[in-house]
C-alpha cells in the first residue's frame, strides 16, 4: 500500500507542477536553424535511405530468386502522414 501512495503523491506534484508550469514560448525565426539542425538525422543515422529499394514487388521476388536472397517487405496500411 506504501508504493501506491507513493505513486499517487509523485502523480498529484506532478498535476500541481504542470498546471503552475508557464505557457510555452513560440520558437523565434533565430532558433529555427539550430532545431533543424537537432531534429534532422546526423551523418550515419539514416543508413536504410543508401539501400536501392524497390517499389515493384514482382521485380523484387525475381531480382531475390536470381540472387538468391530474401525479401524484406515493408507495408503498412493508411496514409504515410496519418492523415485520414
Amino acid at each position: 500500500m506504501n508504493l501506491m501512495r507513493a505513486f499517487l503523491v509523485v502523480g498529484l506534484t506532478g498535476l500541481g507542477m504542470a498546471r503552475s508550469a508557464s505557457a510555452v514560448e513560440p520558437i523565434r525565426p533565430e532558433q529555427v536553424g539550430e532545431l533543424q539542425a537537432l531534429i534532422k538525422p546526423g551523418k550515419g543515422e539514416d543508413q536504410w535511405a543508401t539501400i536501392p529499394w524497390l517499389t515493384d514487388l514482382w521485380q523484387a521476388r525475381k531480382l531475390a530468386a536470381r540472387q538468391g536472397k530474401p525479401i524484406l517487405l515493408w507495408e503498412m496500411d493508411g496514409h504515410p502522414l496519418g492523415c485520414t
